[in-house]
């Protein structure tokens, strides 16, 4: 099991909640105390929900189970791509079209056409004769559908498992896995609502450094 330093989290402010007015009272039991009107997390509970979190994610990565990482935020695009590609897994980092899970037939007609569209433009023979315009017109579709779609083009199923940074943010991601009963794991921060969530890890979800922290560690302990 992967030992993590309190010090090093707290250097990377994987402790600071949000301010107390904007609070879900049912972040509760995950939260240390005040400083400066702002929440801080305790850290001892999120060592030991983020281990219960990595056990149950290795055994659905060793299963060959599909993992859809999930984080629309921009600051996190990079990294919720890199993981998801380094673990050979899926994941949004755009935007979440909705009816991606509840709606999942509908989703696969948009991935055939993106794959059908990005096989047209690799062939030569049909790319020559287009014009300038419609080579372009062409090239603006195929990017639109990739911008949403590129993290799951390969996903021919509903994914096993959600893991989301910002439940807030990923409102709709959520509520179309509850739906679905997929189990959904989440960085929860003082505002969110745990009971949406399988398996929460209380953390800070608006930090590049904090998500990389979590996101870091999953790899780590999948590719263990």
């Amino acid at each position: 099991m992967i030992d993590f330093c309190i010090e090093e989290m707290i250097n990377l402010g994987i402790h600071f909640g949000h301010n107390i007015k904007n609070w879900n009272p049912k972040m509760k039991p995950y939260i240390f105390g005040i400083y400066n009107n702002i929440h801080i997390i305790n850290l001892d509970k999120t060592i030991e929900l983020f281990k219960i979190a990595l056990i149950e994610l290795k055994k659905i990565h060793d299963k060959k189970g599909k993992i859809l990482f999930v984080g629309t935020k921009k600051i996190f695009n990079e990294s919720i791509e890199d993981i998801a590609c380094k673990c050979k897994q899926y994941f949004i980092n755009n935007r979440w079209l909705g009816g991606t899970l509840t709606n999942w037939k509908t989703i696969k007609k948009s991935i055939k056409k993106l794959k059908l569209l990005e096989d047209k433009y690799e062939d030569k023979n049909i790319v020559k004769k287009f014009t300038k315009k419609e080579l372009s017109i062409y090239y603006k579709n195929i990017n639109k559908l990739k911008k949403n779609l590129l993290g799951i083009k390969n996903m021919n199923s509903l994914p096993d498992v959600l893991f989301i940074i910002d439940t807030i943010n990923e409102k709709i991601a959520i509520e179309e896995a509850n739906k679905l009963k997929i189990p959904v794991f989440a960085i929860a921060d003082t505002n969110s609502n745990p009971d949406k969530i399988d398996f929460i890890i209380p953390g800070n979800d608006d930090s590049k450094k904090s998500a990389n922290f979590y996101l870091n560690n999953i790899y780590n302990y999948l590719n263990n």
